[in-house]
């Protein structure tokens, strides 16, 4: 009998920036805010805590990384018990980085539920990045997101 695989959230996409660009997006304060954070309370570096603070208001998690590979692995644990894999790789001179979120905790189908919410929430990171690093600009998904959830609670 076959064990069932574990129920993630998987999100791909080419972003035209380097690998080392879209890995510095997700490592440094300055750039992380300027498209899925309201606040951070430090740079991510293996084995130390920093508080993060999404734009949706009272939404926090302490995250801890577990992996800082420049330009081509970046891993974390969220104090929720889930964690966050990026793999990014080089390709037809972008980057193709995909995000796996793994963890979730509860009934079947709470699993399913929290993996629908973080394939959608981090489809939305990746199209901001990707207009970012593109454009220079944030094109303000996760922030008009973040308002949505909260207008409708």
């Amino acid at each position: 009998m076959t064990r069932p695989k574990p129920i993630e959230a998987r999100v791909s996409l080419i972003i035209n920036a380097t690998p080392e660009e879209v890995f510095s997006a997700f490592i440094e304060p300055k750039q992380l805010v300027r498209f899925w954070l309201a606040a951070t309370s430090g740079k991510l570096s293996i084995g130390k805590t920093v508080l993060w603070e999404f734009k949706v208001p009272g939404a926090t998690v302490e995250t801890t990384a577990t992996k800082l590979r420049l330009g081509r692995a970046i891993a974390w644990k969220w104090s929720d018990g889930t964690a966050v894999n990026i793999e990014l790789e080089y390709l037809d001179k972008g980057t193709a980085i995909t995000v796996i979120n793994s963890g979730f905790q509860g009934s079947p189908t709470q699993k399913i539920e929290s993996a629908l919410n973080a394939t959608q929430g981090f489809s939305y990171v990746l199209a901001d990045l990707k207009t970012l690093l593109e454009s220079g600009k944030s094109s303000h998904i996760v922030k008009d997101k973040a308002r949505l959830i909260e207008l409708r609670n």
